[in-house]
């Protein structure tokens, strides 16, 4: 399973934009998709995730009420819509994906997320 991710850019304070994550050769192996980002100069960490059975989700704390995560079964990817996006969202961010919410094997090429004040 190879993780593309794609939807990154520059937007300004405020602004949305949508990450898309497709898991190419299938999610049998899946149980769990999430995203997580890097700032510069920051350790990466944890956005946001999903269980690829029944849906539910978990936030960071800084994203609650701005980002949702979804998937779409049909189509093996998971999304990432951003709200309301503030200068310190800015990073890179990477798509994940594991056998549990608490373990991630498989990862992304990061796509770079720019919020300008």
């Amino acid at each position: 399973v190879q993780l593309q991710a794609s939807g990154g850019g520059l937007v300004q304070t405020g602004g949305s934009l949508r990450l898309s994550c497709a898991a190419l050769g299938g999610t049998f192996s899946i149980n769990a998709m999430g995203w997580f980002r890097q700032a510069p100069g920051k350790e990466r960490e944890f956005v946001a995730a999903v269980n690829w059975i029944t849906g539910s989700t978990n936030y960071a704390e800084a994203v609650k009420g701005r980002f949702t995560i979804s998937r779409d079964k049909a189509k093996n990817t998971v999304y990432l819509q951003m709200n309301s996006l503030k200068p310190e969202d800015t990073a890179v961010y990477y798509c994940a994906a594991g056998p549990s919410d608490t373990r991630y094997d498989k990862w992304g090429k990061g796509t770079l997320v720019t919020v300008s004040s």
